[in-house]
C-alpha cells in the first residue's frame, strides 16, 4: 500500500475540520504591528491570543536591537553546531545572564523550546530509569517521554497522593533496574493557567530519590519576585533540579534553555542530540535574546503592568459570574458548557460581531461538554479592553444560555446582535 493512501481516508484527528475551518479557526492571519490591535479578515480586532505577556514583541529596545543585530551579523553567522563551529562568546555570556538570573550554576541555549524540552527528557534517562509525569504535560513532554525506553507512570494533575503511589512504584523497579526516577511538572499549566505542586512534590523528595524537571514556558518571566519563574514564585528554586523555560513567552522570541548544575548542563551540551546535530542560534537571536533580558530583569515595571492587567481581568470575570478554573498566573480560561457548534459560533460571533480575537478550545483537549475560551493578557493591554471584552463576554455567555448557537453550520448562520 502505498503510504499515502491513508491521507485520501483521514486527514487526521484536527485535519477532519479542515474544510470548514482553515484560514479563520485554524492557521489564521493575523496581520499588522504586533499588539493589542491586529488585522484579521481585514478589520482591526483586540486580540488576546498572543503569549506576549510584557509587551517586549514590539518594543522599540528589542526592535533596534534585532535589527542592529541583523545589520551587523546577518542571519547566518555562526554556521554549524556549536560543538562543532557555531560556538561564540555571546551564545556563553546569554547562557551566564540567564543562569544567574534563574538562580542556577549554568545553563545551556536550545533552538526552540518544543524541541529542547523533549530533547531534554531523552537525554536524562536511559532505559534503566522511570520518570513519572503530570497528566496534562504539554506535548514536548509527552513527544520527549516517546523517546523514552524505560518504564513511565502518570499521576493524575495535581494529585500528590497519586504521586506517591507512582513514586512508590518507581522505586521498586530502578531498586532492580539500577536506574533513578525523574518527576516531570509544569510551573505553569499553558491551558488552565494553575501551577504545578512544586511544594508538595519537593516535599517528597525527603521520602523518595528522585530528580525534578519542571518545563516554565508560562512561569519564566511572569511569575515570582524577579520574575524568575514558578519556583522562585514558590519559594523552592533550590528543589528543583532542572529548569526549562522558553522565550516565546514573556522574551517574545526564538529559542529557550534549561538550567541546572554546571555539571548536569555540560552533560546535556554533549548528548543533547537535538543541539549537538543543530545549527546554532543566529546572532540577532542571541543579541535579542539579551536586550529581552535586560528589559525583563532590569524593568519590573513590564511585570507590574502585566498583573495589573491580569488581576483587572480576572476579578472582572470572577465577579461577573464566570468560572476560571484554578489559575493563578496571566492564563485566562473562562469555562462555558457546549460542544464544538457552539464554540464555532462563539468564536465567530466575537471576532466579527466585538472584533474580539480569542482562542477557543473543545474536545478532545478539554472534556466533552466544556468550551474553553483562553485569555492572555499582555503588558500592553488596557483596562479599556479589560472592560470592553467582560462586558462582550456577558453578552455572549447570554446567547449561548438562550440557544443561539446551536446551528450545525457556522456558514449558514447570521446572528443579529443587539449591542
Amino acid at each position: 500500500m502505498d503510504i499515502f493512501n491513508k491521507i485520501d481516508k483521514s486527514m487526521g484527528p484536527l485535519g477532519q475540520y479542515l474544510d470548514d475551518a482553515h484560514g479563520y479557526f485554524m492557521f489564521p492571519k493575523l496581520e499588522g504591528e504586533l499588539g493589542p490591535r491586529m488585522i484579521f479578515n481585514g478589520k482591526e480586532k483586540l486580540v488576546w491570543s498572543l503569549n506576549n505577556y510584557l509587551g517586549l514583541g514590539n518594543h522599540p529596545d528589542v526592535r533596534k536591537a534585532d535589527a542592529d543585530a541583523a545589520k551587523e551579523w546577518g542571519l547566518a553567522y555562526p554556521m554549524g553546531a556549536r560543538m562543532m563551529s557555531g560556538q561564540t562568546k555571546y551564545h556563553e555570556e546569554l547562557e551566564r545572564q540567564l543562569a544567574d538570573f534563574v538562580g542556577r550554576e549554568s545553563a545551556y541555549l536550545v533552538n526552540y523550546g518544543y524541541q529542547g524540552m523533549f530533547s531534554t527528557i531523552q537525554s536524562l534517562v536511559d532505559r534503566k530509569d522511570v520518570i513519572v509525569y503530570d497528566s496534562e504535560a504539554h506535548a514536548c513532554i509527552i513527544d520527549g517521554m516517546r523517546l523514552h525506553f524505560g518504564k513511565r507512570f502518570v499521576y493524575p494533575h495535581n494529585d500528590m497522593d497519586n504521586l506517591e503511589k507512582e513514586l512508590q512504584r518507581a522505586t521498586k523497579i530502578v531498586e532492580k533496574t539500577g536506574g533513578g526516577i525523574l518527576v516531570i511538572t509544569e510551573g505553569v499549566y499553558g491551558m488552565s493557567g494553575d501551577l504545578g505542586n512544586l511544594k508538595a512534590i519537593v516535599e517528597k523528595k525527603k521520602r523518595y530519590n528522585f530528580r525534578l524537571l519542571v518545563d516554565d514556558a508560562h512561569g519564566f518571566g511572569t511569575m515570582g519576585k524577579t520574575g524568575a519563574g514558578t519556583d522562585e514564585h514558590l519559594g523552592v528554586q533550590d528543589e528543583v533540579d532542572v529548569y526549562f523555560g522558553t522565550f516565546a513567552k514573556s522574551m517574545a522570541g526564538i529559542g529557550g534553555f534549561v538550567a541546572a548544575k554546571k555539571n548536569v548542563v555540560m552533560f546535556l551540551q554533549y548528548n543533547m542530540r537535538s543541539q549537538v546535530y543543530a545549527k546554532s542560534l543566529p546572532m540577532p537571536m542571541v543579541f535579542g535574546a539579551m536586550k529581552r533580558l535586560e528589559l525583563l530583569r532590569d524593568q519590573p515595571e513590564h511585570k507590574a503592568k502585566l498583573w495589573k492587567i491580569v488581576n483587572a481581568l480576572q476579578k472582572g470575570l470572577r465577579d461577573n459570574g464566570f468560572n476560571l478554573g484554578n489559575t493563578e498566573s496571566p492564563v485566562t480560561p473562562v469555562f462555558l458548557s457546549g460542544g464544538v457548534p457552539e464554540a464555532t459560533h462563539i468564536t465567530y460571533d466575537l471576532r466579527e460581531n466585538y472584533n474580539i480575537f480569542t482562542s477557543i478550545v473543545t474536545y478532545p483537549v478539554v472534556p466533552k461538554g466544556v468550551i474553553l475560551i483562553r485569555i492572555i493578557p499582555t503588558a500592553v493591554h488596557s483596562l479599556e479592553d479589560v472592560e470592553y471584552t467582560i462586558d462582550a463576554f456577558s453578552k455572549i455567555r447570554k446567547n449561548l444560555d438562550e440557544g443561539k448557537y446551536t446551528q450545525e453550520k457556522i456558514k449558514s448562520v447570521t446572528i443579529d446582535l443587539d449591542k
